[in-house]
This record gives C-alpha cells, sequence and structure tokens, in this order.
C-alpha cells in the first residue's frame, strides 16, 4: 500500500509541475483548491453524537484537476492539519490519506466523469460528485475504525454498521451542503475562468445545465 500511495504521489507531483509549466495562472488555481479543502477539512462542526464532524472539500478539487493531483494535495492538507491545528494527528494521517484523499479524490473523479458520459446536467453531475466523495470519506472511516475497534459480540460487521449509522446522522447533512456548495463555487470557476485556464482543465469549459 505504501509503493502504491508513493506512485499515486509522483503521478500527481508530476501532473502539478506539467499544469504550471503550461500555464502560470494554473498555481492560483492550485492554491486555492487546496485553502478550499484546507478550511472545509479544518471546520469542526459539533456533532449530535458528542463528537465533531466536518466537510472535507476534496469534490471541487477532484473534479477540477483529477485525482491524482488532489490525492497529493489532500495528503498535504492533512499534514498541515495533524501538525499544526491537532486535527487527526500524525498517527492517524495514513489511514486519514486514505479515506479523504484518496478515497474521497477518486470517488469524485469517477462520479463527475460518469455523469459526462451518461450527458447528465452539470450542476446534477458536480453536486453528487462532491456529494458521494464526502460520504464515501466516513464509509472508509467507518471500515477503519470496525477494523481496529471490532464489536465483542457482532464483530467488525457489527462494529461497521454502528460506525455508519453514527456518521450518517451528522455527514449526510453536511455531504449534502458542500455538494451546493461546490456547485456555487464550480460555477463562479467557470464564468470566471480564462481561455488558457478552461484549455487546461476541461471540466471549466461551458456545458449544458
Amino acid at each position: 500500500m505504501v509503493n502504491g500511495f508513493g506512485s499515486l504521489c509522483s503521478v500527481g507531483y508530476c501532473q502539478i509541475i506539467g499544469a504550471l509549466a503550461r500555464a502560470s495562472g494554473v498555481t492560483a488555481g492550485v492554491g486555492r483548491k487546496w485553502g478550499f479543502s484546507f478550511v472545509l477539512s479544518a471546520l469542526k462542526l459539533p456533532s449530535v453524537t458528542g463528537s465533531c464532524s466536518h466537510p472535507t472539500g476534496i469534490g471541487l478539487g477532484a473534479v477540477v484537476f483529477g485525482p491524482a493531483i488532489m490525492s497529493v494535495l489532500g495528503f498535504v492538507v492533512l499534514l498541515f492539519q495533524a501538525l499544526f491545528l491537532a486535527h487527526g494527528g500524525l498517527t492517524t494521517l495514513g489511514a486519514n490519506t486514505f479515506s479523504m484523499a484518496i478515497g474521497g479524490s477518486f470517488t469524485s473523479w469517477g462520479i463527475f466523469r460518469a455523469g459526462q458520459a451518461l450527458r447528465l446536467p452539470f450542476n446534477v453531475t458536480v453536486f453528487s460528485a462532491a456529494m458521494l466523495s464526502d460520504l464515501t470519506t466516513y464509509i472508509i472511516t467507518s471500515l477503519q475504525l470496525a477494523l481496529a475497534f471490532p464489536d465483542p459480540v457482532s464483530g467488525v460487521v457489527g462494529s461497521a454498521l454502528k460506525f455508519l449509522a453514527i456518521f450518517a446522522i451528522t455527514q449526510v447533512p453536511l455531504a449534502i451542503s458542500e455538494g451546493l456548495l461546490t456547485v456555487l463555487v464550480m460555477n463562479l470557476l467557470r464564468s470566471h475562468a480564462t481561455e488558457q485556464m478552461q484549455q487546461l482543465v476541461p471540466s471549466l469549459k461551458e456545458s449544458p445545465s
């Protein structure tokens, strides 16, 4: 798994360098997507379960730049949070990277591509990609927690169902909210994107809504 993540980071890093070399305006775009994810995922919102929940902000970047680049940016987001915000921690960095940076990125990108292939309305596709990216992150997290803390009676399956039920209370509304916010931001990006940026990032080109 470590080798696989290293390879993914290498691909993502090369794609970032290539994009920056082709268009200078991409630097600001990458920075904005990193900032968007950092701010959203750093928001610790009180949960009715007694803990905290937060959106991820991964869906937008994955739609715009692809899963490899966003996996790298997501890892950096989680690393900064662990070092400076005491959010997540270094001991869980690998698990969080897999669930949010990798799982969330590939889910968002896959849903967006599928929506394009099916010729679904642009806003519906973006909303679905961002919402399901958030939900996928917490589904993977629930499975990770279940493996770490299996239920004494029902085992891993029972523990996973309990964690999923707990997360569903808070994450479903948050995922819907993140989906709506992502649609808003994506439409703003499309309306203000330069021709150079539209050529570099096809998802920013105008398409029927």
